[in-house]
């Protein structure tokens, strides 16, 4: 269906149902016969696992080193030869990202200075900036109520409080880029394949 290969980005608070479209999204294309790159943020290299360890509480550190480490995740994730984004693209194959830099000016950002953020990560969206951001949308209180019925423990940032400011920071942020970025925003309120559907009317026009 896709004639050459895309960078697609899904982003939306804890909870939204982003990595379920993902995947679903994925599977149509495939279906399609694409050749298609699933992958995801934080990534399953080495500084991505030890992102996932401070959120799980397995290690601690500072709001600002956090941010940082996303940073060198993220680039690594964008060049490394073995399975980077830009290793897969050049392969003429499509990338699938669950969640990307955007993810980091709403989280990161709404902790650290915004513009820090984004200078931080301009390499990266200089190198592989997405051929459209999708992001999902959901009601916070929404989110903590998935989020409660869903983990075993709430991570590291998952409060209503901070669920609220990721949220207000990533509007926030789809405001400033507008004219810079491919953005959509959907309503994450709907049924699963309500939303799918609404995924692929995006993607189908690229």
């Amino acid at each position: 269906m896709i004639k050459k290969p895309k960078f697609i980005a899904f982003e939306g608070i804890d909870g939204c149902g982003k990595s379920t479209q993902a995947k679903r999204l994925a599977d149509r294309l495939i279906q399609q016969g694409d050749t298609v790159h699933l992958t995801a943020e934080p990534s399953t290299r080495p500084i991505g696992k030890m992102i996932r360890d401070i959120f799980a509480h397995k290690l601690d550190a500072d709001d600002r080193t956090i941010a940082a480490l996303f940073v060198a995740d993220r680039l690594d994730h964008v060049i490394n030869h073995e399975e980077g984004i830009l290793a897969n693209l050049e392969k003429g194959i499509t990338v699938i990202c669950d969640r990307y830099y955007l993810s980091s000016y709403a989280y990161q950002g709404s902790l650290v200075p915004l513009d820090w953020v984004m200078n931080a990560n301009a390499l990266c969206v200089e190198l592989a900036k997405p051929t459209i951001h999708i992001y999902i949308d959901i009601p916070v209180e929404l989110s903590f109520e998935r989020l409660q019925n869903s983990r075993a423990f709430l991570e590291r940032y998952e409060t209503m409080e901070n669920l609220k400011r990721v949220r207000d920071m990533y509007f926030e942020v789809i405001t400033l880029l507008k004219e810079q970025e491919h953005l959509v925003i959907l309503d994450g309120t709907q049924s699963i394949d309500a939303i799918a559907e609404d995924v692929w009317e995006e993607v189908r026009r690229l």
